[in-house]
């Protein structure tokens, strides 16, 4: 069966409804208002572009300080609050954490014109750092996270100490096998969202069809503002960050990271986006995470590959258990 790109194609055939599947839970403004986090939210007052942002984040010092500070980066379909139990750990081990939402996405603004790259949002996210007072980041990075952590790295080698990769999507070049999807056509797909449709997806390449009740969490957030007088707005903005997923790969340039770089990849992942838009035996080819974590890891001058047998796209979310006695030993080395 052909999986479908980002959900684009599934959410045209399926009628627009909000609540469906929500189970009553209330709606939310596109800034994620009504929604709390698992941590005090904070607001960075970012000029960029030539407009006012407000740049969120939650940033929590450890109770003992080991003097190390990890710096998270949120997938595309996700902000934030997915980070929690991680948060909790890495602060009982004695690291501070940082966790913003970039641009566009979570809490933070989303503005009617912007032109998104992983440079600028690496560059926004290096004010903040620096806002703070932060000389040095472990960065970790999940999904879309783990394109803009890369970026950061090749940015910023020398603010970077160690790089972290879960099961980042951008290890092989869609372009090359994909049709172009223009603005119009993700901006279609995004306004026509729902909760099935997320579901659906999510089920299908996240999980491999293994679906827990706590995952409609992460559903619900990208669909619960639904109803929203400005949700154009932010599927405008959902429209742009796919159009920089799609054309701005960093698969040619992992041999320029200089720190060490450990990768965890879930090796049930079938993440790819454009799987929709092309014949069932060029979509097979893509998103094949057993391959391309080894393919990554040659790459890259000084890495580490963990594989995790029977786990999908997000492990800290899947198996937490797991996730956890893989991290926390390659935080120490």
């Amino acid at each position: 069966m052909k999986r479908f790109c980002l959900f684009l194609s599934l959410l045209w055939i399926l009628p627009l409804a909000t609540s469906f599947g929500q189970e009553n839970r209330p709606e939310l403004g596109i800034n994620l208002e009504g929604y709390d986090y698992p941590y005090p939210v904070e607001y960075y007052a970012l000029h960029s572009q030539g407009q006012a942002l407000d740049m969120a984040f939650m940033y929590e010092h450890a109770q003992r300080p080991n003097g190390r500070t990890v710096l998270l980066f949120h997938g595309k379909n996700f902000n934030g609050a997915y980070w929690e139990q991680t948060m909790k750990v890495l602060l009982e081990e004695g690291y501070d954490v940082l966790v913003p939402d970039q641009i566009g996405f979570g809490k933070s603004s989303k503005p009617a014109h912007y032109h998104y790259t992983f440079h600028q949002l690496a560059e926004n996210t290096r004010e903040l750092v620096d806002s703070l007072d932060i000389s040095k980041v472990t960065v970790l990075g999940h999904s879309m996270g783990g394109m803009l952590a890369t970026r950061f790295a090749l940015m910023y080698p020398n603010e970077v100490e160690k790089l972290i990769l879960e099961n980042p999507i951008g290890l092989e070049d869609w372009k090359r096998k994909v049709p172009y999807a223009g603005l119009e056509q993700w901006y279609r797909g995004a306004l026509n969202r729902t909760f099935e449709g997320v579901k659906s997806y999510m089920m299908s390449s996240y999980f491999d069809g293994n679906w827990e009740e706590k995952y409609n969490e992460w559903v619900y957030l990208l669909t619960a503002m639904n109803e929203s007088p400005d949700w154009d707005r932010y599927a405008w903005n959902s429209a742009l960050t796919y159009d920089m997923v799609f054309t701005q790969p960093v698969v040619y340039e992992f041999d320029n990271l200089e720190m060490p770089t450990v990768l965890i990849i879930g090796q049930r992942d079938r993440t790819a986006l454009g799987t929709g838009m092309v014949p069932d035996s060029v979509a097979a080819t893509m998103g094949n995470y057993p391959e391309l974590g080894k393919k990554t890891a040659d790459k890259i001058p000084n890495s580490t590959l963990i594989e995790l047998d029977g786990i999908g796209h997000l492990p800290h979310i899947e198996d937490f258990e797991l996730f956890k006695s893989k991290l926390l030993p390659a935080l120490k080395k």
